[in-house]
């Protein structure tokens, strides 16, 4: 900002914002716009955006928050440009005629959810069917959290300039952000993030690949301690992501083991428990594990690493965990993750961010904390990773065993971690979307796409 003249980069904003408005109208001229503008630069922003409409043949109209504060040099650019500003007590009629609504009320400055008077609008947009465009991010979202701590727009668009900010990417603040578009306005961005999404191209780099001299034991075996008298289905799902994971070879040991073996009858199936089972270089254990805090114990004495998910979440103790050399890996879902941390669930879903943050530095383990956004937490404090792909489909029953399975087989094949559970996420988002398709789906239909997700990942990496 200090190099380039005053006002630059916001109309650079105001461009990208009113080209994305113009897009959403389809017709702008006769189109009916109401501008929500607040005391800050995000106001401005939607000044200067509704002037450029309003030269294009919009009626737009602005709703000042805070008139005494409003960017001055936005509103005389609306004036000149035809553009006008709401009597008091018009606000509503206003809203619920328009065709759309550009939400300029607060930035990313913007703490604890709207304040009443602007609670009161976003009520009427709410109602209103206008299309809903919020500047940078939805106003009463956290910018840095994702949390939402009361009142908030709710968009049908946002258009965010220079990056993206983690309330935008991690819920529940991305329910609230509709499609994101970015904006480059040529912001220099330091080194280093808070949250990375991975991509198809960042995805296709940490693929493993056999070289010509890879046999089944080189590529890597991955052992699965899961499955109970109870749940032998959980051992067969978590089987079925291995297998799909790009290790060599897949072990099972646990009491499901001639329900793996019917199904896939390429598992090495051991009736001599883990420590008769051979050599594996990663190990998944406690989907449908049932109350066997033994086979949980021994699998965290184990000195490779280990995937501790489902049952062994709740039977894995801590200072065990917290002691392992080998690299550790826990996918809890929010409910799994409440109890770990000694919180309520609701907890959790509200402070998805902070939730893996604290979860992976006191139990020095990798987390992968699944749900409606998947986000996977180094124990270093580095930048956490959200996964873009999924689907509300994913939402069913086994849908997490195959993920443990696809997740335990990439550390097997030498991937660390934070690379392990980023890459298997991503595949098994895909893989969810690939086999739903608009339509309910089992976990086993989503174990068989996650080829495909690889194959599309692959050869649109190699593309890009």
């Amino acid at each position: 900002m200090a190099r380039l003249p005053e006002g630059a980069l916001m109309q650079r904003a105001a461009a990208g914002l009113a080209a994305a408005c113009a897009d959403l109208l389809g017709r702008v001229y006769g189109s009916r716009v109401v501008l929500l503008a607040g005391s800050g630069d995000n106001g401005g922003d939607a000044l200067y955006a509704g002037a450029r409409l309003a030269r294009r043949g919009a009626g737009v109209t602005a709703v000042l928050l805070a008139p005494g504060r409003t960017h001055s040099g936005g509103l005389a650019a609306l004036r000149r440009a035809g553009g006008s500003v709401a009597a008091p007590g018009d606000e509503e009629r206003l809203i619920e005629r328009a065709d759309l609504v550009l939400d300029g009320i607060v930035g990313i400055g913007g703490k604890g959810g709207l304040r009443p008077d602007a609670e009161a609008l976003a009520a009427v947009v709410e109602r209103s069917r206008a299309a809903v465009v919020a500047v940078d991010l939805p106003s009463g979202v956290e910018a840095d959290t994702g949390e939402v701590r009361g009142a908030a727009i709710r968009a049908d668009l946002t258009v965010t300039f220079g990056t993206h900010k983690p309330g935008l990417l991690v819920d529940p603040a991305r329910e609230y952000a509709g499609s994101v578009r970015l904006v480059g306005i040529g912001l220099e961005l330091p080194p280093g993030a808070e949250l990375e999404a991975l991509q198809h191209a960042d995805v296709a780099r940490l693929l493993p690949s056999p070289a010509a001299e890879s046999d089944k034991y080189r590529r890597g075996v991955v052992g699965i301690a899961a499955g109970s008298a109870r749940y032998p289905g959980a051992a067969v799902l978590a089987v079925s992501g291995a297998l799909r994971g790009g290790a060599g070879a897949v072990r099972y040991v646990g009491p499901a083991g001639d329900a793996v073996i019917a199904r896939f009858p390429e598992t090495l199936v051991s009736d001599g428990g883990p420590a008769k089972a051979g050599r594996v270089q990663a190990w998944v254990v406690g989907p449908g594990a049932g109350d066997d805090a033994a086979t949980v114990a021994e699998m965290l004495a184990a000195e490779v690493p280990v995937l501790v998910d489902a049952d062994g979440l709740r039977l894995a103790e801590r200072d065990t965990v917290r002691a392992r050399t080998a690299p550790t890996l826990m996918t809890p879902h929010a409910g799994e993750a409440a109890a770990l941390l000694g919180v309520r669930r609701e907890e959790v879903e509200a402070a998805r961010l902070a939730s893996a943050r604290e979860l992976a530095a006191v139990y020095r383990a990798t987390v992968l904390l699944k749900g409606s956004t998947t986000l996977v937490a180094d124990p270093g404090g580095g930048a956490v990773r959200v996964n873009p792909t999924g689907t509300g489909w994913l939402a069913t029953a086994g849908s997490g065993d195959v993920l443990s399975g696809l997740a335990g087989s990439l550390l097997a094949a030498g991937l660390p971690p934070l690379d392990a559970g980023s890459v298997a996420a991503y595949l098994h988002g895909l893989a969810g979307r690939f086999a739903a398709r608009g339509a309910p789906v089992g976990a086993h239909d989503v174990a068989a796409r996650i080829p495909e997700a690889w194959r599309d990942v692959r050869d649109q990496g190699r593309r890009g």
